[in-house]
């Protein structure tokens, strides 16, 4: 069996950019398939009334998966995992692996047990708004997709055992497979239960969900399985490694809370502004989430075991390098992309959306959230980074606690918003963008004070000049948009998906071109690897 423990530390370990590449292209086609899923969805049951019962029904699982499966115990597991074998072994951790996998099993079955008794009351606290027929829609649609935890639980465990072993390519893959599953077998369901896709048809939507979350588990199992992983019931939870995973997840979850408790809290507020705002603010922040996962998540994923192995080896001086590094190119990859969706969301709304049963005017209200989540799209992906920084030196409570304070702020928030200002389910979408940016500036100010340096005049630097690149980006589009795009609503689908996608090219080729000229190095970087990758030459460029 190959050794997984470290190199020597004369080995530098560094943040694997194509590890990064290779998670980001994968998570790239998942969010593409959720993206086909959501679109697909909208198009046979609309942005209304149907829509707002089945994603209200997905929230609690899903919430459940984000904090839970794969928030708190992927980033808890991982970080003990991989320390255990660092400085244990192989056989050590695999042993580990066992008991955690026969609690989780444990666990999240008593979880749904309990989940499908009390859906009543967590539909009553999830939607208050809504009236007594869609509130037993709701949940009906909950006890069918509760079990969804489970499986999804399992698979982020795998995941973690996985990326623990420097495997990323098929755990970033398997929500990919939860996609597939869910829009084949969940629309052919819905076709057989009722052709006409009326809310008959939302139980098959529910039961599709199961099928995905069973292949996201189930395609991940061959790799676990060539790596040596052999899974045998262990109830002696009486270890240390254990120990250690559960008290990081306590307030992992707590800290991993605030984007996704503060999408419920979108939602409770939503269910109260009547039909169509939950669906709206799903399919803006589900378009938001794109960039989001390609570039956050790859850049978490594959730095967490990274800098829990560097502060494993003492080596403090590589973590704070790489997690400025990593940062830095959150910043680079995410800043476009914000400024893209801003400016140009009505169109890619009404291109992605605008289909069968969903309107313009639902169209035109998603935009509007999508541009107000936009806003903190670079904020959202830097803290991806940031909190797994802080589980890396066991630094647990620091992001637990400015979650906990940023909850309790989105909620001020959006009152205000929403009943005091009356900016409706935009409002929402604004609190959002603001708590996600707070929550990340508070992060970045404790984490320098902890290490004494993280290279902020370098970090501001890169800043400035992807902002400046970022500006060239939005007067293309900006321009574009006003000539092309601006009839958008009344629009042909194939003229209007030709102008869009020219023009999101031209205003990308801006960017990079803009950034090469202001020697944005990791742009630059970028650029090089892929110059590398069209010529075949493997050897790194003469500087």
């Amino acid at each position: 069996m190959t050794d997984i423990r470290p190199a020597p530390a004369t080995s530098k370990e560094q943040i694997n950019t194509r590890a990064a590449g290779v998670v980001g292209l994968a998570v790239m086609c998942s969010r593409v398939l959720g993206l086909v899923r959501e679109t697909l969805f909208a198009a046979l049951f609309g942005g209304g009334r149907e829509m707002d019962v089945f994603i209200a029904a997905f929230r609690i699982p899903n919430l459940l998966r984000d904090l839970f499966a794969e928030g708190a115990l992927s980033t808890a597991f991982v970080t003990v995992f991989s320390r255990t074998i660092a400085l244990d072994g192989e056989h050590s951790a695999w042993r580990l692996a066992n008991k955690i996998a026969t609690l989780t099993l444990v666990f999240m079955s008593l979880i749904t047990a309990l989940g499908i008794l009390t859906a009543p009351w967590i539909v009553g606290f999830i939607a208050p708004g809504f009236d007594l027929e869609k509130a037993a829609m709701t949940t009906a649609l909950v006890r069918v997709m509760y079990p969804f935890i489970l499986l999804v639980s399992l698979a982020a465990l795998v995941m973690g055992m996985l990326n623990a072993r420097n495997v990323f390519g098929m755990p970033a893959m398997a929500s990919s497979f939860f996609n597939i599953g869910s829009i084949v077998g969940g629309v052919l369901l819905s076709w057989w239960l009722d052709p006409a896709f009326g809310p008959q048809a939302l139980l098959g939507l529910s039961i599709g969900t199961l099928i995905g979350g069973a292949m996201q588990l189930g395609v991940q199992l061959p790799a676990l399985h060539r790596q040596g992983f052999r899974f045998r019931l262990d109830f002696h939870w009486r270890d240390s490694g254990v120990r250690q995973i559960l008290r990081l997840m306590g307030p992992a979850m707590i800290a991993a809370s605030s984007v996704q408790v503060n999408v419920l809290v979108n939602s409770m507020f939503a269910s109260q502004l009547g039909d169509g705002p939950i669906a709206w603010l799903n399919n803006a922040f589900r378009l938001m989430q794109l960039p989001l996962g390609i570039f956050g998540v790859a850049l978490g994923t594959v730095a967490l075991p990274v800098l829990a192995r560097l502060v494993a080896q003492n080596h403090l001086g590589e973590f704070r390098t790489e997690l400025a590094r990593a940062m830095r190119l959150s910043f680079v990859l995410t800043i476009p992309a914000m400024i893209g969706l801003m400016v140009l969301a009505e169109p890619i709304m009404s291109v992605l959306y605008q289909h069968g049963k969903f309107t313009a005017y639902q169209t035109a209200q998603a935009a509007g959230a999508l541009q107000l989540y936009a806003m903190g799209l670079c904020a959202y992906a830097a803290m991806k980074v940031l909190v797994n920084a802080f589980y890396a030196i066991d630094q647990r409570r620091t992001p637990m606690l400015v979650s906990l304070a940023a909850i309790g702020l989105n909620v001020l928030l959006s009152w205000l918003f929403v009943f005091q200002l009356h900016w409706g389910h935009r409002g929402l979408a604004l609190s959002t963008s603001c708590i996600a940016s707070i929550n990340f500036a508070l992060l970045y100010l404790l984490m320098r004070r902890h290490l004494g340096l993280l290279d902020t005049a370098l970090l501001l630097r890169t800043l400035g000049k992807v902002m400046v690149a970022g500006a060239a980006l939005g007067a293309v589009a900006w321009i574009g948009k006003y000539y092309l795009l601006a009839d958008w609503a009344t629009q042909a689908f194939i003229p209007k998906t030709i102008y869009l996608v020219a023009l999101i090219g031209a205003a990308g080729l801006s960017f990079a071109l803009a950034a090469w000229l202001l020697r944005i190095e990791e742009v630059r970087a970028i650029v090089k690897t892929m110059q590398r990758k069209l010529t075949g030459s493997s050897r790194p460029p003469t500087p």
